[in-house]
């Protein structure tokens, strides 16, 4: 049954890992729509050269993902095959409990055996250790206390990078128009988009893990697949901080009342802009409790979406208080369009390497290197809200 367990674990771990190259692969579609726009709004050599890069940069990306792709589906495939040789091979009813039941009163009886006449005598389960016998003790899988989980690398815009450091080019639309020509009259010069360079340089993050050989040669569940819980949590806590860090540096706007608040998503920013609002739990709380002049609350429920909420039909995301502000109560939030406001550059995911160490047990030391930079000042606000009459 464990080794059913652990195949389990495995093939959800790998599907988890395979959504996550599928939004991926959405986020590339959207980067090649915007090349595309560029393109076409491309008036001179470098221009052109600039967004010819980023096309070649997408098209190996895409390669890339394709073949992870290939790879997990060829072991989720491999798994759930040997998953299901397992099932088959299961015993029926409780065939498999009064087995274990009998293999329990044998070693028990062995146990009583050896105190009786020092003498030992091998099975299956029955452990020797030091000219002794070892009583077995049953570990329990640890319990998990459950988290809020908030994926925030999903809403911004994130480009692999093959180097410590570098820069982007961001084309930004200039918004002019065409202007009217009398006839046989010179063209008017038109205005370019304004290409700017962002520069990143890559941080790398590490620590590690102490695993006691005891919990490797006792425990009766996956403890490796509970390390790699860990180090994708962690990793996913360190992108987060990182990227709410640069959500703080938008433009800061303190408002006052539903009337303020509503202006910045309805003019404040630009309709161009997919705007969402992450705010703090405690902004979260106020306005949950608010409601329009027709008696209907706020924040509307949205099962399409991923935090469940709607706030003056824009998603929102919902951070501890500590996260997006500084302490407790702060009624703070980001406002805008995270792909457009910032970019995560990701240089290598999570590797895990075992190193050796002087306590009786391993370390499995991990690292990561990515760096988040603005990339479009004008795609949100900071926003301090302060209810009316306060």
């Amino acid at each position: 049954m464990l080794k059913q367990l652990m195949l389990s674990k495995k093939i959800e771990q790998r599907k988890a890992a395979l959504a996550e190259l599928e939004e991926q692969e959405k986020g590339l579609e959207t980067r090649a729509e915007q090349v595309e726009a560029a393109l076409a709004e491309a008036q001179t050599d470098e221009e052109i050269a600039a967004v010819e890069d980023e096309v070649s940069k997408i098209e190996a990306e895409k390669e890339k993902l394709k073949q992870k792709k290939a790879g997990l589906e060829a072991e989720i495939a491999e798994l759930e095959g040997e998953l299901e040789q397992l099932n088959s091979k299961a015993p029926k009813n409780n065939e498999g409990g009064k087995r274990d039941m009998s293999n329990k009163l044998e070693v028990r009886e062995l146990i009583n055996e050896y105190v009786r006449t020092k003498q030992i005598r091998q099975m299956e389960g029955f452990k020797v250790v030091d000219g002794g016998v070892l009583v077995p003790e049953e570990i329990l899988a640890p319990y998990r206390k459950p988290e809020d989980v908030v994926d925030l690398t999903k809403l911004v815009r994130v480009t692999k990078v093959n180097r410590g450091s570098g820069k982007v080019p961001i084309i930004k639309k200039s918004g002019s128009k065409m202007v009217s020509v009398a006839e046989l009259e010179k063209n008017p010069e038109l205005a370019k988009p304004t290409i700017t360079d962002v520069a990143f340089d890559i941080e790398t993050y590490r620590g590690y893990i102490p695993v006691s050989q005891e919990v490797i040669d006792d425990a009766d569940f996956d403890v490796t697949g509970l390390i790699a819980e860990e180090i994708s949590d962690q990793e996913l806590n360190t992108k987060n901080n990182a990227i709410v860090e640069v959500l703080k540096t938008a433009t800061p706007k303190a408002v006052t009342g539903l009337d303020e608040l509503k202006a910045v998503f309805n003019k404040d920013i630009k309709r161009v802009y997919n705007v969402k609002a992450v705010i703090s739990a405690s902004l979260y709380n106020v306005l949950d409790t608010m409601k329009d002049n027709n008696g209907r609350y706020l924040l509307q429920d949205d099962i399409t979406l991923e935090s469940g909420k709607r706030l003056f039909g824009k998603e929102v995301i919902v951070l501890d208080d500590d996260v997006i502000g500084e302490v407790d109560g702060d009624l703070v939030g980001f406002i805008g369009d995270l792909e457009a406001f910032c970019m995560l550059f990701d240089r290598k995911s999570v590797s895990v390497k075992w190193v050796d160490n002087d306590i009786y047990g391993q370390l499995l030391a991990s690292y990561v290197r990515f760096d988040v930079q603005k990339i479009d000042e004008d795609a949100g606000y900071y926003v301090t809200f302060t209810p009316a009459g306060e």
